[in-house]
């Protein structure tokens, strides 16, 4: 029996091993490797602005690869991974058909400041929350605090999603906008929601995009226009009360430009911890062998033409303390519940 169950585990870790069908050629590799290095080289948007020396850089990883005598596709993806790393940026990202190629940094060495299971607690959200779209929403117990989480800008909405979220809330004395732990999505459902709470169209940011292959070939900054929903009985109701975005390092891209957004409005404030960036619009390129690289492309600005690439700070910094979390309690929450009591509309 000992020896049917050892021959059972030796077929079952036999049956683990990859068998992708990939370039093992030296000159492959390399081939590969300078196609990366090139597409990064003309199109990536940080390199001044970052102080990075991408050719120096290009040298160090090369002699990695010309170092190797006994290279396979694993380490040639480790290799180019760990180049692509050096940009510390979080939209970067080399694709093959066995792993995806990451930097995560960006938010791993800060504090979480966000818990699920306190935020569903019966002290905040609860159980039985409203839902509409990717929204979830409630009044906040014994208070006249309304409370929307949207956790994910991917997470698809309609116009009728988002006027029954905002519309049921009205009545109360102000809003909370949690979009702690949302890594991004779709850009435009931020300016979806956004334009809910201003009555008068603003410029945000701007945006700029490559002219050339050069490290510094740039457009003329873009202005990025946010127009307003309507000016409606529930826009005008929002622009007239307080409203605060709870934000923490893991909010992202979409979720980044959410924030710089809201930031604008004047009854709009932010707390929580700084966001975590990527103000870089990303786009996509493909090497010869299949792979493909994603990377930022155009750079974003705020209203003064601040670069939002590494995330933008909150209003009133807070994190959650720890004494809080061993009792259940949000300090964020009720840092913005504080704020929202002191600043009622009469």
């Amino acid at each position: 029996m000992r020896q049917i169950l050892i021959l059972i585990i030796a077929i079952s870790f036999a049956s683990c091993k990859m068998s992708v069908d990939e370039p093992s050629n030296i000159n492959d590799y390399k081939t590969n490797f300078e196609s990366l290095w090139k597409i990064m080289d003309d199109h990536y948007c940080y390199f001044t602005y970052k102080k990075i020396n991408w050719d120096s850089i290009g040298n160090v990883y090369r002699a990695k690869l010309q170092r190797s005598d006994t290279l396979n596709y694993v380490q040639f993806f480790r290799i180019c991974s760990n180049m692509l790393a050096e940009l510390k940026d979080g939209h970067v990202n080399l694709v093959s058909s066995f792993d995806v190629g990451r930097y995560w940094k960006w938010y791993l060495d800060y504090p979480d400041n966000f818990s699920s299971t306190i935020l569903y607690s019966d002290r905040y959200l609860g159980k039985n929350y409203y839902i509409a779209g990717g929204f979830k929403y409630n009044v906040l117990p014994k208070s006249a605090i309304g409370y929307i989480y949207y956790g994910d800008f991917s997470d698809g909405f309609s116009g009728a999603n988002l006027s029954y979220a905002i519309g049921m809330l009205a009545n109360c004395q102000g809003l909370i906008i949690d979009v702690r732990n949302n890594g991004g999505g779709v850009l435009t459902y931020a300016e979806d929601i956004a334009s809910r709470f201003t009555t008068q169209s603003l410029t945000y940011g701007y945006i700029r995009h490559k002219t050339g292959t050069g490290h510094d070939e740039f457009s003329s900054p873009i202005a990025q226009t946010l127009t307003p929903f309507s000016t409606s009985s529930i826009a005008t109701n929002w622009v007239k009360k307080p409203v605060v975005v709870l934000t923490n390092r893991s909010c992202y891209s979409a979720t980044n430009d959410f924030v710089c957004i809201m930031k604008q409005l004047p009854n709009v404030v932010i707390i929580g911890d700084q966001t975590g960036g990527g103000g870089g619009l990303p786009m996509n390129s493909e090497l010869p062998n299949g792979w493909m690289v994603r990377y930022s492309a155009c750079p974003m600005y705020d209203a003064d033409m601040n670069n939002i690439e590494f995330g933008i700070s909150p209003d009133i910094k807070v994190d959650m303390s720890p004494t809080d979390i061993s009792k259940g309690i949000d300090t964020i929450i009720e840092t913005a519940i504080t704020y929202l009591k002191q600043h009622k509309v009469n």
